[in-house]
């Protein structure tokens, strides 16, 4: 009989990424100094690409005519003011000082002016760079917490990196890290709120679960549990997150469904006998630790409002808080009842299509060849619209996740699931409000999440086989090379480069993009 010998040199050699692993997993150092520079390196990238030029153009572009001129007197009043019917122009020329002493009505909360006015105040109203540092902040920032979340739920530093980059490059977000609009301050809090509920959920599972081991048959009730930090600080984000745009509820309504629902199945599993009681126990605890602090987040953003006398309906009744309630009921009323047609609305059924992004800024020059090459028309354009790999490979991933969801139920899964059915769904419920694209830069943390998930199943666990592996990791590999060349051909149009207008149109592959 011939003995079987183990070859020497493996029929299938592991991938380099396996290889790479390995290596990392037995160099404590190598894996510290890792699991540090990477949280960098796509943070600076983000960076990068959202202050460069982060400038121009020196104009007032989209909704900024709203939110930067709001932001300015709300920081000298207390409150936004009246300006002008022309004040636009003479703004960006260093006339700041035109508004009047009388109210404005508007429709959002006061928190996300109090960050843009504060970093006017910090580099002059007058700087278009000032006016919109606080948005390349926040959208370099959420791009940190993107990656931190991915690496809570992924345990990959690799994959992590991944939805780092993903995001760090997409031009929906890129354009809203450029322009002083509100909603990427939101999707920050918003992304924050997420992190901190994972954090929550690893830490009260793990004392949940330390408080029963010790019993020996099924308990009639497990323990009520109120030392839950995190979860008090995903309530106090959400309520930031909802003191930005009132959508952020909706993020808090998430949180706090998840939080009960996670709770209740942990109990069951445990063995809990009367579980569904128990659960409502810690649901009532939990709602204490999670509702008030937002509601007080919410309640400070309105202080300016609060403490002056000339707000916008400020003096509809002597009881401050009465006056406040009713400027709400005017503020519900516009946004149910806002139907005002607009040539770039687009209903929320139409997103995941991506038929109709928002073009934010125009403009075109006819005389002379400098800056466009051999052309002498040349455009500058800003198109919210997100890098088409990244927006459609993030609804198939999510399409996928929900199933993989349904056959594993991976609580990670459905974590980010959560997070998409807050940012979107609550949006199909007003198709004829006048509403935009550019809204999913709230959705787009978490398709970036799934399509991470879905890129690492392509990948292959290290329990697959090595073949199946290779293949997979190469196809990852040439995915985000594709993505990063999309980026690249896209960014001129992001951020307003001047360009031919023949290069600006071939960008647009749908005729209802233009």
């Amino acid at each position: 009989m011939t003995a079987t010998v183990d070859p020497l040199i493996p029929a299938v050699r592991p991938t380099r990424l396996d290889r790479w692993r390995a290596r990392v997993r037995t160099s404590p150092v190598l894996r510290r100094r890792i699991d540090v520079l990477a949280p960098v390196a796509v943070t600076l990238l983000a960076a990068v690409l959202r202050f460069v030029n982060l400038g121009h153009p020196h104009a007032l572009v989209f909704d900024e005519t709203y939110y930067v001129k709001d932001a300015w007197s709300q920081w000298v009043l207390g409150y936004p003011a009246s300006w002008p019917d022309d004040a636009d122009a003479k703004f960006i020329t260093g006339q700041t000082d035109i508004f009047s002493a009388a109210g404005s009505f508007v429709v959002h909360p006061p928190l996300g002016k109090w960050i843009i006015g504060f970093f006017m105040w910090l580099f002059g109203p007058d700087s278009s760079f000032g006016w919109r540092f606080g948005a390349a902040l926040f959208g370099t920032a959420t791009v940190l917490v993107v990656y931190l979340l991915a690496k809570r739920l992924t345990r990959s530093t690799t994959f992590a990196t991944v939805a780092g980059f993903l995001m760090a490059i997409d031009g929906l977000a890129i354009v809203l890290s450029r322009v002083s609009l509100l909603d990427i301050f939101l999707t920050f809090f918003s992304v924050l709120a997420f992190l901190f509920l994972v954090i929550d959920r690893e830490k009260h599972l793990a004392r949940l679960a330390e408080r029963l081991a010790g019993v020996d048959s099924a308990p009639d009730w497990g323990p009520l549990l109120w030392g839950r930090p995190w979860l008090f600080a995903a309530g106090a984000a959400a309520g930031a997150a909802t003191a930005v745009k009132w959508s952020g509820l909706y993020v808090l309504a998430a949180i706090g469904i998840y939080a009960v629902v996670s709770d209740a199945l942990a109990r069951r599993r445990a063995g809990v006998r009367f579980w569904p009681q128990d659960a409502i126990r810690q649901a009532a605890a939990s709602f204490v630790l999670l509702v008030p602090v937002a509601f007080v987040v919410y309640l400070s953003s309105w202080t300016g409002w609060l403490v002056t006398a000339n707000g916008y309906d400020r003096q509809s009744s002597p009881n401050p808080f009465v006056a406040l309630w009713k400027y709400h009921e005017a503020i519900y009323a516009f946004h149910v009842g806002l139907t005002t047609p607009h040539s770039y609305a687009s209903p929320a059924w139409q997103w995941p299509f991506l038929i109709r992004p928002t073009s934010m800024y125009w403009h075109q020059d006819a005389y002379g060849k400098e800056g466009c090459l051999w052309q002498s028309n040349c455009v500058q354009a800003i198109s919210s619209i997100p890098n088409p790999l990244i927006w459609w490979g993030g609804i198939v991933a999510a399409v996928f996740l929900l199933i993989a969801f349904v056959l594993r139920r991976d609580a990670r899964h459905a974590i980010v699931l959560t997070g998409i059915a807050a940012t979107y769904l609550p949006w199909l419920l007003f198709p004829e409000r006048t509403i935009f694209q550019f809204y999913t830069i709230a959705i787009l943390p978490f398709t970036v999440l799934a399509l991470t998930f879905a890129l690492r199943e392509i990948a292959g666990y290290r329990s697959r086989d090595t073949r199946r592996r290779l293949a997979g990791q190469r196809t990852v590999w040439v995915f985000l090379i594709a993505v990063t060349v999309l980026s690249a051909f896209w960014y001129p149009v992001w951020v307003a480069m001047k360009v031919p207008y023949a290069f600006w149109l071939v960008h647009n592959w749908i005729p209802s993009w233009i």
